[in-house]
């Protein structure tokens, strides 16, 4: 391809570059991933809706064997089977017997939930019914039904066991179990009732998010349960399942019948281990209706359609791609400042003039950026040097001795220590050779400043310390304490607080030292202090503020340091100044 497409102009490749990376491409890929999409999607469904009818068939068939398991587990008690086949002439063994009856299956019948009631019936004539759990069938009604009829109906069921729903209320569903004595006469029968609700209502209701439905259907093929509760009790109609010719000549009176044969929705029949089944219905428009997925087909067709063409378009990457994106790369660097950066070229085209046109510019600036850099950095430190010689360190030394060796004369030891502590601060101040210094020295110069303030207002202001003696031998910027301490006297107006404090420290943070002014001053109003940070503010300073500290530590440290005000007006103030720990002299940084 590289071959082929060296001659060419510009417009030619972008030609070449769209016939094969477009037109090929979403011809052939696009047609095959959509095809396979709707394949594989129709697949998945298919599988999953399966899956979930398997899922129910299975809780449902559990939750029969359950109560089917009470119901024999009652009927089969040989004790009851005993008690129910014997004749009575006594009162005591009477109430003997219903008291083993209700100790025994009054707690029974509450083990599972959804029960609503529990009854055994007998014919003994001598054994009474205690209306709790011994009831004998009589002319009274029984959710819907005379419950002499529905006795003599379950006694001529060829079906021991048999569940059906209440003809009252299709949400109620009855399971009878016969109770047999040992010469297999009839004894009497289980009798119970239960929710509908608690039993089927969490597993068939909204089944699919609500696009289909799920019938529980017994041995006989009624719908015991369905999703939707007026079809239950209804006969189901399948392929499978057709109606008998005795079914079909039934009259309007009997239950309703659905037949699902001519349907054209899903069904998924699931059997359980008790001859019922669980069947899915489901709409088949509910595949269509995910066209969505087909929309994100397309999206995917298209993010491989583009890394198909950004893998074509790599194969010419010396033609075009490659190169614009190496020559934008160096335009990067080069706006990030670093200017020696160049780009390779050996091509005769549109291009390659380009590359070399950069190569020959990025040169150029440098060399410029350069010469600028070097008279910024002389610029500042001639400025700040001529800022310390602005006092002749010599006249003030000569006059601070001669005053000292007069208050010797006169052994006035109060002149004596403000003197030192003036030369201990001029010392510093004026040393013109040094823009560094380290912690111990830079407290030094503070502790002699506020020792001169001590003498001047005497016991009004009470000056903390809180030094970490690991620091004391890092550098810092030299005299960036005292401006901030010298403004708690000019600006904070400490003398006039009761109380007054300031207080000094230095720690380590980490990697970093943090030194702090604080004192309970006046504060500074909200206003002042927003365009102090925004280094806006005309109010009168002494010339070595905020402004220069902040300047002489991005001079030194650069983004690595922070100068932070906090203030309450009124309550106090705190500067924090927060730069690198460093055991070595640190030189003027070239970045400005």
């Amino acid at each position: 391809m590289i071959r082929f497409t060296r001659g060419m102009n510009l417009r030619s490749k972008v030609l070449v570059m769209y016939g094969l990376i477009l037109v090929l491409p979403t011809l052939v890929l696009g047609g095959s991933a959509i095809y396979l999409v709707i394949q594989s999607f129709h697949q998945s469904y298919l599988t999953t809706v399966d899956e979930a009818v398997r899922q129910t068939a299975q809780n449902v068939d559990f939750g029969k064997k359950s109560y089917d398991l009470l119901a024999v587990r009652t009927a089969t008690d040989g004790e009851l089977i005993s008690r129910l086949g014997r004749s009575y002439a006594d009162m005591t063994e009477i109430l003997d017997t219903v008291n083993y009856v209700d100790r025994t299956f009054l707690i029974t019948s509450k083990y599972l939930p959804g029960i609503a009631d529990f009854r055994i019936y007998h014919t003994n004539e001598t054994l009474v019914q205690d209306g709790q759990l011994l009831w004998r069938p009589e002319k009274r009604s029984l959710v819907g039904m005379d419950e002499q009829a529905w006795y003599e109906e379950a006694a001529k069921s060829d079906q021991a066991l048999r569940w059906s729903n209440a003809p009252s209320n299709p949400k109620q569903i009855v399971i009878t179990r016969k109770i047999m004595g040992a010469d297999g006469s009839l004894l009497g029968m289980v009798y119970i009732l239960l929710n509908y609700d608690s039993v089927f209502g969490e597993l068939l209701d909204k089944p699919f998010k609500g696009a289909g439905n799920l019938f529980v259907v017994d041995s006989s093929r009624h719908a015991i349960a369905a999703t939707e509760t007026g079809k239950i009790g209804g006969r189901i109609v399948t392929k499978e399942w057709p109606l008998s010719e005795t079914e079909g000549a039934a009259d309007s009176s009997a239950a309703a019948v659905y037949d699902l044969t001519l349907t054209k929705e899903l069904l998924i029949a699931k059997p359980l281990s008790s001859g019922w089944e669980v069947v899915a219905q489901l709409p088949m428009q509910y595949m269509d209706s995910q066209n969505r997925r087909i929309l994100l087909l397309n999206v995917s067709i298209t993010v491989l359609f583009l890394v198909c063409s950004l893998f074509l378009i790599m194969t010419i990457v010396k033609n075009m791609v490659w190169r614009i994106r190496k020559l934008g790369t160096r335009m990067s660097d080069l706006s990030r400042g670093q200017f020696e950066v160049s780009v390779r070229h050996n091509n005769n085209d549109e291009l390659g003039d380009l590359e070399s046109m950069f190569n020959s510019m990025s040169e150029r600036l440098g060399k410029l950026v350069e010469d600028i850099t070097k008279a910024g950095l002389m610029e500042k430190e001639q400025a700040f040097k001529a800022l310390q010689a602005q006092i002749n360190p010599h006249f003030i030394y000569n006059s601070l001795s001669l005053l000292r060796w007069r208050a010797l004369d006169v052994q006035d030891e109060g002149q004596i220590q403000i003197i030192d502590a003036l030369t201990t601060f001029y010392r510093l101040a004026l040393n013109n050779q040094i823009s560094v210094i380290r912690i111990r020295d830079e407290l030094e110069h503070v502790k002699a400043y506020l020792d001169i303030h001590q003498f001047r207002y005497p016991d009004r202001v009470r000056v903390e310390w809180d030094v970490d003696s690991s620091v004391l031998d890092f550098y810092t910027i030299k005299t960036v304490l005292q401006p901030i301490v010298e403004n708690c006297y000019l600006h904070g107006a400490i003398t006039r607080k009761k109380d007054a404090v300031i207080r000094v420290s230095v720690q380590r943070e980490g990697d970093n030292i943090r030194m702090a002014v604080y004192d309970n001053g006046s504060g500074i109003a909200e206003d002042v202090l927003r365009e102090i940070e925004a280094g806006t503010h005309k109010g009168k300073g002494n010339g070595f503020g905020t402004a220069n500290i902040k300047e002489r530590l991005s001079l030194y440290f650069g983004s690595r340091a922070s100068f932070i005000i906090e203030s309450v007006a009124g309550e106090w103030t705190r500067v924090s100044i927060i730069f690198p720990a460093s055991a070595e002299q640190p030189a003027i940084r070239r970045e400005i």
